[in-house]
């Protein structure tokens, strides 16, 4: 391997990061308030959950459309930035927002910008990855986008310190969206064909058709998806039951965010020397969140949310990268749009139930939210079973 090939990779691994990393200080810092920002607007939990759950539905549902317009036209850049820009501009946009109904909208638009991107953007990781590690490469890129995950919040907790207005928060947060976009056009001057970056063995054959393996392995991560309490609906638990103060809210999202760039290195790393074994391990861990979470102290809310950040961590970088080593190059932004899709369908109908089920029964909702995460370990083991084709 060419030591220039692989420093090309590398730096543009890193560029994404950054990307990322700007780009999650925008959305984040935003999502670590929009719970809340909507009960104060008049929303109710059902309406909190529905919204959280519709935005993440359609925010992975586009990705089908979005993995097979990449694959079709090759036009990884062209979805990559449009998809940024509609994701980084509607956060500062909800400082405008007087009604429930028009943030929701915004928030939903930004889930459709991220649906756009992450496809292409992802295939483009994947090209680079192959030089220097998927499981690094990958876990390095979300550790990126989670340094971000972790500012954001902490940068509106800040303002919620010093002026205590969501607007103005969300109005700050235009900054690193413009900083994300502009690293972004960077990167496309100096990578226009990533693509080339991947050595693809003449003896290895296109495929037109998606292993088994990728289909079952797609059902286990619907598992963990539908069982996965979207911060939205912890941020209004802890508003409605004054859990925690409201400056700590954000804080709290930005040490789970911190957890989860911590746990993608790790797991990135583990997963390069031992495979299936380590998304296994990081289901366990991930699985008693639910309950410490809703427990009703600070002490179990910081444990509970580190929990879930570690969860996260493992979810957007080494569940990603095993779709890289399943698929041909040629239908791989199919793969992660089916991929994308059906885990945010699963999204969204947990987040619809457990929103219904918090108006009912908050055990009723741990109850479900660690059954279905449990379901997703035998289908794990059954994935790693199965070999891996040529």
């Amino acid at each position: 391997m060419s030591k220039d090939a692989k420093r090309n990779a590398f730096v543009f691994v890193i560029l994404l990061g950054l990307v990322s990393l700007f780009a999650d200080m925008t959305y984040e810092g935003a999502r670590s308030v929009t719970g809340p920002f909507l009960a104060i607007l008049g929303a109710s939990s059902l309406t909190v959950g529905l919204v959280a759950g519709l935005g993440e539905l359609l925010g992975y549902a586009l990705r089908l459309a979005s993995g097979f317009i990449t694959d079709k036209t090759r036009k990884y850049w062209t979805m990559t930035i449009i998809g940024y820009v509609i994701n980084l501009l509607a956060v500062p946009a909800l400082a405008l927002a007087s009604h429930w109904e028009l943030a929701a909208a915004l928030m939903i638009a930004e889930r459709i910008g991220k649906a756009l991107r992450n496809p292409p953007r992802d295939v483009m990781l994947s090209h680079a990855t192959q030089k220097i590690g998927r499981g690094w490469g990958f876990g390095f890129h979300e550790a990126m986008d989670q340094i971000g995950a972790l500012l954001g919040p902490l940068l509106v907790t800040l303002i919620q310190i010093i002026r205590g207005d969501y607007r103005i928060a969300f109005a700050f947060l235009l900054i690193p969206a413009v900083l994300a976009i502009a690293t972004l056009v960077c990167a496309r001057w100096l990578y226009p064909r990533p693509q080339d970056m991947e050595s693809i063995p003449k003896s290895r054959a296109l495929s037109k058709t998606f292993p088994r393996r990728f289909w079952l392995y797609l059902v286990a991560i619907a598992c963990i998806a539908a069982g996965y309490v979207d911060y939205p609906l912890i941020a209004f638990h802890f508003e409605k039951t004054q859990t925690v103060s409201r400056e700590m809210i954000p804080l709290l999202y930005a040490i789970a965010m911190g957890a989860d760039a911590v746990a993608a290195l790790v797991f990135g790393h583990l997963f390069d020397r031992h495979g299936f074994p380590v998304i296994i391990a990081s289901a366990v861990i991930s699985l008693f969140f639910s309950p410490l979470v809703f427990a009703g102290t600070l002490v179990s809310a910081i444990v509970g949310m580190t929990m879930w950040g570690i969860g996260m961590g493992a979810q957007e970088s080494i569940m990603r990268a095993v779709v890289a080593d399943m698929v041909t190059s040629d239908r791989r932004g199919r793969a992660y749009g089916y991929f994308n899709t059906g885990y945010g369908v699963a999204w969204f109908l947990g987040s619809a139930l457990m929103g219904y089920l918090y108006g009912i029964s908050i055990p009723l909702l741990i109850a479900f939210s660690m059954a279905a995460q449990a379901a997703s370990i035998p289908l794990v083991i059954a994935v790693m079973r199965r070999k891996t084709p040529a």
